[in-house]
């Protein structure tokens, strides 16, 4: 648990897009309530109560910046995580 405020605080900071581990970025967001489906390299991401289904591939180890971007606009727009940190 310790890990995972410091992993949410790096992509809301929107100053380490290119420096998020893509194993990482994945368990926040199960941890943040999403259900995961893979198929090949393809991480399908979803929650019941969100319209938007993330789509995320790994480039090597690490994820891909704009991909990070697309995450860290739906966590502003739907306050996700913010129960958390309190």
């Amino acid at each position: 648990m310790g890990r995972h405020p410091k992993i949410l605080q790096r992509i809301l900071s929107g100053q380490a897009d290119a420096n998020i581990r893509f194993d990482e970025l994945v368990q926040l967001l199960i941890r943040l309530g999403f259900s995961l489906r893979v198929r090949g390299d393809h991480h399908i991401l979803f929650r019941t109560d969100m319209p938007e289904i993330l789509n995320v591939q790994p480039k090597g180890s690490m994820a891909k910046p704009y991909q990070v971007k697309q995450i860290r606009n739906l966590i502003l727009k739907y306050h996700l995580g913010v129960a958390d940190d309190e």
